[in-house]
């Protein structure tokens, strides 16, 4: 049975990243947080405020960074190549900053090349970048998609040749997120499904799981649809997040919401989360 699973969620940081996101953190209840260190739907980096970054680490908040939605190192384009380089290095090196464990960076989608092709091209691009990891930077955390599209990595199955790609490098790590999970195709609505899914998981990638996105979905079981519900208001369920924290493969993962609303709706998602943790 899974022990310790911090509770938390993204949290707003108008304000600045420490300022703001420590008090919405406070507002929602969150245990940990997840933040953006740069414009999520853009190219342009910024080098942060060392004093908001200072006292950040110094909060003792359990602080991960996600990366922005446009990366995709299985993109035929060039130029989304070398944005997708420079804004994932920029990214570690900013979570390393903030003393985030990990940042989150989505699987990518061959778009309209070979799989084959694409996953090459994970291997060239984002392997350099995990070689240039201190020991105390931050794990890579691989996020799977809904299977939309070409997308690379979609299923649990799917994280194999992910991380054969990248050597199964010591500093990459996983993030599940379970509305994607489910409209994948893993049914996180029984207590069957879960195990299904968590065994498997553990058996592909064992303590490679390092951190959750707890998130309902408001489509059905295998709709490869990405569209977030609040928990226990979808198709997934609120029993289905306490089987989710029983499974031994949970132990100690923490657990990030990022669903609709705002700090209110957000409160009574970990609330509630809490309560099925107990």
């Amino acid at each position: 049975m899974s022990t310790g699973n911090a509770i938390g969620g993204h949290v707003l940081v108008a304000g600045g990243l420490a300022t703001g996101g420590l008090r919405y953190a406070a507002e929602i209840g969150a245990e940990m947080a997840q933040v953006f260190v740069s414009n999520p739907r853009g190219w342009a980096l910024n080098d942060g405020h060392p004093d908001e970054d200072a006292q950040l680490r110094a909060s003792g908040m359990t602080v991960y960074a996600h990366a922005p939605y446009l990366i995709n190192f299985g993109s035929p384009t060039e130029a989304t190549l070398e944005n997708s380089v420079a804004s994932v290095r920029h990214t570690l090196r900013r979570g390393r900053e903030i003393g985030a464990l990990g940042v989150v960076v989505h699987t990518g989608s061959a778009v309209s090349q070979p799989r084959e092709a694409a996953l090459q091209q994970v291997r060239d691009h984002l392997l350099p970048l995990l070689q240039e990891i201190p020991d105390d930077g931050p794990d890579l955390l691989l996020e799977p998609m809904a299977g939309q599209g070409q997308m690379l990595c979609a299923t649990v199955q799917d994280l194999g040749p992910y991380l054969d790609a990248l050597d199964w490098h010591p500093k990459v790590g996983v993030c599940l997120d379970t509305c994607h999970a489910f409209s994948a195709g893993h049914d996180l609505s029984t207590p069957e499904g879960v195990k299904e899914t968590f065994d498997a998981l553990h058996a592909i990638a064992p303590g490679r799981l390092k951190l959750i996105h707890a998130n309902d979905s408001k489509d059905a079981l295998g709709s490869k649809k990405d569209r977030h519900e609040n928990i226990g208001a979808g198709h997934i369920g609120a029993p289905g997040f306490g089987e989710i924290m029983r499974h031994p493969a949970v132990a100690g993962v923490p657990l990030c919401i990022e669903t609709p609303g705002k700090a209110d709706k957000h409160r009574e998602d970990i609330d509630l989360l809490k309560k099925l943790r107990g």
